[in-house]
C-alpha cells in the first residue's frame, strides 16, 4: 500500500516585498508634529475656557 505525504501548506516568504523606503512629497519631522499636536491642544484648551463668551 502507499503511504499518502503529509501536504504542507506553501510558503509566500521570498515573494512578499515590502517597502520601507517611501518618499512622501509632504515631509513632517517629528518635532513638527509634536508642536503641531501641543498647539491644537492649546487651542483646544482656550476655546473651552474662553469660547463660551463668544457664544453669548
Amino acid at each position: 500500500m502507499v503511504r499518502e505525504k503529509t501536504r504542507m501548506p506553501m510558503s509566500t516568504a521570498g515573494i512578499t516585498s515590502y517597502y520601507e523606503e517611501y518618499r512622501s512629497s509632504i515631509e513632517i519631522s517629528p518635532q513638527q508634529v509634536i508642536l503641531l499636536g501641543l498647539l491644537i491642544a492649546a487651542l483646544t484648551i482656550a476655546l473651552h475656557i474662553w469660547g463660551a463668551g463668544l457664544l453669548q
